[in-house]
């Protein structure tokens, strides 16, 4: 495999490539000092403090050319939930802090999941499309964090785009991409957003009602920029204490959202309930069915079974037949005719 390092310093420079060319084709050159680098490269190893900002400035000027990498790792100075949001927005697919260690970053180089069952190869406007839905999250995350407005425009058109790209080539093919290409919250954002957009379409709802739902799951995990990273992204089983931090995630979503113009109360209701079960066992608000609107039993369905397919780290990719398994057996806290309809989604769709 061959990989471009872009770094901002000799040191790092040395560093990095120091750390991959006994195993991989390097070539590497100082930001803002070489030309760009190759379109037929593989992977692109950034190791650049986004606190500077003219770094960002020429990093943005190079995403054109970053992008065209499928894989893009970035080496962060800070573990923080900006500098990651940051790198990001930048274009990366993973995130490490430095200093970082060679055998992390030759397992970030090396991870990849394979395609699933039945998919085509991934076209690159697909890798597009989920790179600017993965910098809207980012920069929804960078707004909350520093007290500034939400792009609400340039969030729907990302999910119009998402919308567009399942439309025409599919569920199967958009997983595969995310997965592939993203992690965490990020990663999970892309894939409710594709699952539930896909659900939508299954069920033959009009555009609109399609923009409505993939606007709500665009926003619904907004609330997880309160939480601390150790917490979200702990590889493992959480704590109660854990837990309850987790849970305060839709009610701080929904607070950050609420006043925002042009975000319909439908939209805040499904942020604040989506883990509301049809029992009353859910949360924040413990509601019943005949509380819990159609986009949020719409919107929950998609949200776990996103959660269960995840590519993880630290777990095996759970199957899409399995992961429904575990949705039918959900019995009594989800609509039971919409998981019925749901099976198209998760097996032939």
């Amino acid at each position: 495999m061959s990989v471009h390092v872009v770094a901002d310093s000799p040191a790092k420079l040395r560093a990095i490539s120091g750390m991959l060319m006994h195993e991989y084709d390097v070539t590497a050159e100082m930001l803002g000092v070489g030309a760009a680098f190759s379109a037929a490269m593989e992977a692109v190893v950034v190791s650049v403090d986004l606190r500077v900002l003219e770094n960002i400035a020429t990093l943005k000027a190079r995403l054109a050319s970053l992008l065209s990498a499928p894989k893009r790792v970035f080496v962060v100075e800070q573990s923080t939930r900006l500098a990651r949001a940051q790198a990001y927005a930048l274009g990366a697919t993973q995130v490490l802090v430095s200093p970082v260690q060679p055998a992390q970053l030759l397992e970030k180089l090396a991870n990849k999941c394979a395609l699933p069952t039945g998919a085509t190869e991934i076209p690159s406007f697909g890798e597009e499309v989920a790179a600017e839905g993965a910098a809207c999250f980012s920069a929804m995350f960078q707004a909350v964090m520093r007290g500034s407005p939400i792009d609400v425009a340039k969030t729907r058109r990302a999910g119009n785009k998402i919308t567009d790209y399942i439309s025409e080539h599919g569920l199967t093919d958009w997983l595969a991409i995310v997965r592939l290409h993203h992690e965490g919250t990020y990663q999970h954002c892309l894939l409710v957003t594709g699952v539930a957009v896909d659900f939508g379409l299954s069920l033959g709802m009009a555009r609109r009602d399609i923009d409505r739902l993939h606007s709500a799951a665009m926003f619904h995990d907004i609330g997880k920029a309160t939480i601390p990273l150790a917490v979200l992204d702990k590889p493992g089983k959480l704590d109660d204490r854990e837990r309850s931090l987790i849970e305060t995630h839709p009610m701080a979503g929904y607070r950050m959202l609420l006043g925002t113009a042009d975000i319909p109360k439908e939209i805040l209701h499904a942020v604040k309930h989506h883990h509301e079960y049809l029992d009353g066992s859910g949360y924040p608000d413990g509601l019943s069915a005949e509380n819990i609107s159609d986009i949020v039993r719409i919107l929950t369905i998609s949200d776990i079974f996103a959660a269960l397919i995840e590519q993880r780290p630290y777990r095996p990719t759970m199957s899409r037949d399995a992961a429904y398994e575990i949705l039918f057996d959900m019995k009594g806290k989800l609509e039971s005719p919409l998981v019925d309809a749901f099976r198209r989604v998760a097996f032939s769709r």
